[in-house]
Order: structure tokens, then sequence, then C-alpha cells
């Protein structure tokens, strides 16, 4: 018995004393289904070193002044509640009048005859006869009082070590996939992995190891749900605080991350020490870290740019690979309106307006990119515009002025 329950302590985490405390339960509710009297407080002691096992039957000291009268019970508009056998009056609340049951309670004149010193409220404990032949009904509810007993304590252990713990990246085992869901192990518990936190185009496979994001610890009737994310912008962030010891010490902190997952993130990175780069910080040597985070992303791609308080040089620097000539903001309607070359036109768009809209994200502007005079004489091209909420995709010409431009040079 004491290894069983040691064993259970360590692979559930349920602390003994709940584990024993789910047993005594069981044991009486076994007892009263079959040698109980009706209305009985029946309590129990169970030495799991020996596995005896000892049942007292609890009586509430009372006196007139604490029980109902006739006329009280009657005019009662909760008779139910108050009425024998409804109800254990385990504890009596001040100025509260019970109905008097000689199964529950013993008048403070008698119990006097049995403990001299006895008050109101007290209980006396009177020693019940152990039973070891349980019926199959007994034995069924015991092992439904058990099993309940258990889950709730288990839930309240996950609940202990998860809570708080929001924000982590946790590493887990693929469990198993179903209906676009895919469930991790983690261990003690499993975490959820939504069909829309998962990185499009990703494939796992059950029992291959994966690192999440657990942005959410969710309290359920059912139980406690964890939920994960490959898909957080956040996730990139904790990826480079486990790569980059700068990042993980403060040394360099991530202002601002926007992130199309599958596709393209883009971060600004911030030193506090003049005399650390954030951005090789991020990068390390020969790209190693980024190609880690990189790699774990499953080949999404990184910008990594400098954090500006200059909104200039901020959204000129969120627009990278591309190079800009002039950036003029408009500040009543938080706009930045930009100029490129032609052929740096396409890179600051992107395709499909990608790059374009993540830039706005990242810095909180809109973003109007201006085509250049000599690509408006050959097409009257609509300049595009990108908001930081980004609700409709950018749709960009870019592709046809380019092809027209190669159709131009060739006849020439």
């Amino acid at each position: 018995m004491r290894s069983a329950l040691e064993q259970l302590e360590e692979e559930r985490g349920i602390p003994k004393e709940k584990i024993l405390s789910a047993i005594e339960d069981a044991l009486i509710a076994a007892y009263k289904k079959d040698y109980g009297q009706k209305d009985q407080i029946v309590r129990t002691k169970f030495d799991y070193a020996t596995g005896k096992v000892d049942f007292y039957q609890v009586k509430i000291v009372v006196d007139e002044s604490m029980l109902l009268s006739e006329d009280e019970l009657s005019k009662s508009e909760n008779l139910d509640e108050v009425e024998a056998g409804k109800t254990e009056q385990t504890e009596l609340k001040p100025d509260e009048k019970v109905k008097f049951n000689e199964e529950q309670h013993i008048m403070l004149a008698d119990a006097k005859k049995i403990k001299a010193d006895a008050k109101l409220g007290d209980e006396l404990i009177f020693p019940l006869e152990a039973k070891d032949d349980y019926g199959r009904i007994a034995a069924q509810t015991a092992k439904q009082v058990i099993i309940q007993r258990l889950r709730e304590a288990e839930k309240q252990s996950v609940l202990t070590e998860y809570s708080g713990r929001e924000g982590e990246i946790m590493n887990g085992k693929v469990q198993k996939m179903e209906r676009g869901n895919v469930f991790v192990d983690l261990g003690r518990t499993t975490g959820l992995l939504a069909r829309e936190e998962q990185i499009p185009g990703e494939y796992y496979r059950q029992g291959e190891r994966i690192k999440t994001y657990l942005y959410d610890v969710e309290e359920t009737p059912r139980g406690i749900n964890l939920r994960l994310s490959r898909a957080h912008p956040k996730f990139v962030e904790k990826l480079f605080a486990v790569e980059a010891p700068e990042i993980a010490s403060g040394v360099v902190s991530i202002r601002a991350i926007a992130r199309e997952p599958g596709a393209r993130t883009k971060i600004a990175v911030h030193s506090s020490d003049p005399n650390v780069d954030p951005v090789g910080s991020c990068v390390g040597q020969r790209g190693v870290r980024v190609n880690t985070v990189i790699s774990e992303l499953g080949g999404e791609k990184i910008d990594i740019i400098e954090w500006s308080e200059d909104p200039e040089t901020f959204i000129s620097s969120a627009l990278s690979p591309a190079k800009i000539n002039k950036v003029t903001l408009f500040k009543e309607d938080n706009r930045a309106q930009i100029e490129v070359d032609a052929d740096q036109f396409s890179l600051a768009v992107g395709r499909g307006g990608q790059n374009a809209r993540l830039a706005a994200r990242l810095t909180g502007w809109k973003i109007d990119i201006i085509p250049p005079a000599s690509m408006t004489e050959t097409k009257k091209a609509e300049t595009p515009e990108v908001t930081p909420e980004n609700v409709a995709e950018v749709k960009t010409e870019s592709s046809e002025i380019e092809s027209e431009k190669t159709e131009t040079e060739k006849s020439e």
C-alpha cells in the first residue's frame, strides 16, 4: 500500500494527504451504503501503513435554543433544507436553528453524561463496528468516489504547476491529431495546439518532439486546458531569448514584432548598452542564432532591424531590404509617404504587399508607397496604402510594371 501511494504521488503529482483523504471518503461512502443508518454522520481513520480502518459516528451538541420549534418548522419556507436526511449538519452557524435529528445531534444534558466538559457545538465521537465485507454496489460507489477525488486533486495540482507560466516555451511530444488539432503530451498533462495556432504548411507526426508557446491556462469543469501556439508572435520572441543571452538578460529587448506565420517575421530590437549591437546579438556569429530560430519555424524568413525613436528612421528600416529615398510624415492621420527608386519599388511593397504590411504593423504607421515618376509614365499605378490593422490584403501591380519595363528594354 505504501509503495502504491508513493508511486501515485510521484506520477500524478498528487500529495499523499489528498490520496488518503480520497480513500477515506470512499470507505465512508461504501460503509453508509451497506451498513450506515439514515442521516448518520460517519467518519473514518485509515492507517495506510497497516491497512487498518476505524469508523465512528459524529454527533453535534445542541440545546433547545439551537433547535426549531414546531411552529417554526411549519412556517419555514425551506422545510426541505432542514428536514433530517436532506443535509448533514456538521457545523452550526451562529444564530442558526436546525431540526433535531437523533442521528446527527445530541442534547447538552446527555452530552455531559458522556463528556463532563462538553459545550454547545462540540462534536462527540461514537465508535462504529468495522466491516470487511461490502456488496457490489457499495464497492462500485467507493470506486467512483476515489476516481472523482483523484481527478479533482490532479486538476488542482496541474493548475498549481502551470498557473502563472503563461508566456513560456513548452517542450512536448505529439500525442495525437484530431480534426486538425494537435494534442501535445507535456508530461503530467496534455496541451492543445489548435489548427489556427499552427504554422501553415507544417505537418506533425505522432511521437515527434516540438516546441510550443503557452499563451493561456484555462480552468473548466472538465479539467485544465493548456492552450498552445506556434503561430503567436511572442513565440518568435521567446525563441530568440533562448538563443541570445543578451535578450534573456535584458540588455537587448525586442520592442516590436510583426508576424505572418510560415511566411515572414519582422522584429525591432534595442540595446540598453551602447557597446552591444542589438541586431548582431540576434543574428549571431555567421548567422547561427537566427538560423536556429528559422529552422525551428520551418524556414520562415526573419528580418531583424534596430528600433529607433525617430519615426522616419524606424519606418525606413522597417521596409528593409528595400532602400528608401525619402519618408514624409503626416502626423494628423498617422500616415507615412514613402519614396523609392524604380528598382526598389517591388522590394518595398513585397509580394502581395507583405513587406509593407508587416512594416505598417511593426511601426504602427499607415504606409503609402509612391511609385517613381518613370513608372507612373509607363502605367498609372494606384499607390498601395497599408494600415497597421491590415484588414484588407494589399494588391500591387509591381509585377505588371516590371514585365512592361522588361519588354521595353528588349525592344530597345
